[in-house]
């Protein structure tokens, strides 16, 4: 099956905000984007989202076996709506990030769920990249290759991910294939939407800043910011990655009213951005934004600030801002069993090009 053409894929994700799973069918061969499917939502109920939330940061125990439980049992009435899908591109919650020291923790076993769904299952995308010297993250700048190549675009530009952490991704697509000297360029940029999602949360029993509009109300920190951005991390070469918390403390707000707190988190998260994209080797003038917060008006606008390019929703090429990282997987899926690479030195900084990933069922 996997080297005679393209296949009907489902990928699933879910991201590091917490706010449910997503699933998407991807018509692929693993290296062109053939058709997009079905796709659909399921969010996590407050309890569930508790019980994941107990495990952030833990790598064993009760708390993590509690949270596989409910990554397996959610997503497998999800992915029973896809009876049509040949394979299945199984992300899990990550927990855990430490690609320097313990590695990585995705909840959630791709061999119970091929059980469940009677369907082969690629899952544990990250460890063999981080057991080969790679960060194990970002893994959709393939993929982001492979629709800026079907969007037609002819000059380099970004593709920004917005979801509890920000990564982005430069795509040179004049380029044959991803894994070309010069074709990409990613890293994960800093926070994105978790520590404002806390906040809402926290304050207001919310789960956004709807569309900004208590970050449009408030003046940032001017002075925090100024520690946030001294962070080790934004002096670091890419490929580089993060953990859900890592600027936790430093970017502790608690001290100023909601609206000052929530500014100052999302200017962090833009100018974040833009000291990633000052880093990129050739200058865009378009960036092109994916997840959730790409409906954060004073977000955008922001990194528009920033950064100095237009700054899009990536509904503009025709594709799914909510859905693409889900469709990734389902695309990562099919490298896999075809043993195409997934990461590269210039996407994770793994040594040699890797296909991550088990396969079972």
């Amino acid at each position: 099956m996997w080297n005679s053409g393209p296949v009907w894929a489902l990928g699933a994700m879910s991201g590091t905000s917490l706010d449910g799973v997503d699933a998407a069918l991807v018509l692929t061969d693993g290296e062109q984007v053939a058709e997009f499917g079905q796709t659909a939502y399921r969010p996590f109920t407050p309890e569930e989202r508790d019980v994941i939330r107990a495990a952030l940061g833990q790598w064993e125990g009760a708390a993590v076996e509690a949270a596989a439980k409910v990554v397996e049992d959610v997503h497998a009435e999800l992915l029973a709506q896809f009876p049509q899908a040949q394979v299945v591109g199984f992300h899990g919650q990550t927990l855990a990030h430490d690609p320097g020291g313990r590695g990585t923790l995705q909840a959630g076993s791709g061999a119970r769920l091929a059980d469940r769904l009677d369907c082969p299952v690629v899952w544990d995308f990250r460890t063999e990249d981080v057991r080969q010297g790679g960060q194990g993250a970002p893994l959709v700048p393939f993929y982001h290759f492979a629709c800026a190549r079907r969007a037609g675009l002819d000059a380099p530009v970004a593709f920004l991910n917005l979801g509890g952490v920000g990564n982005v991704t430069w795509i040179d697509p004049r380029k044959a294939t991803p894994e070309d000297e010069g074709a990409l360029l990613a890293f994960d940029t800093g926070p994105a939407n978790a520590p404002i999602n806390d906040l809402m949360r926290e304050r207001f029993g919310l789960e956004r800043d709807e569309n900004g509009m208590l970050a449009a109300q408030g003046i940032p920190d001017e002075a925090l910011l100024g520690r946030f951005l001294e962070h080790a991390f934004f002096s670091r070469n890419a490929p580089k990655s993060l953990d859900r918390n890592d600027f936790d403390k430093v970017l502790d707000v608690s001290h100023l009213g909601d609206a000052d707190a929530c500014a100052t988190l999302t200017a962090a998260v833009a100018r974040s951005v833009g000291i990633g994209c000052a880093r990129f080797p050739v200058p865009v003038q378009r960036i092109y934004v994916t997840g959730g917060g790409r409906n954060n008006a004073t977000l955008m606008r922001m990194i528009a600030e920033a950064t100095g390019a237009e700054v899009e929703d990536i509904a503009v090429l025709g594709l799914d801002g909510d859905m693409l990282e889900a469709q990734a997987f389902a695309y990562l899926a099919v490298r896999v069993a075809r043993g195409l690479p997934t990461s590269s030195s210039v996407t994770t900084g793994v040594r040699v090009p890797v296909s991550g990933g088990r396969l079972d069922g």
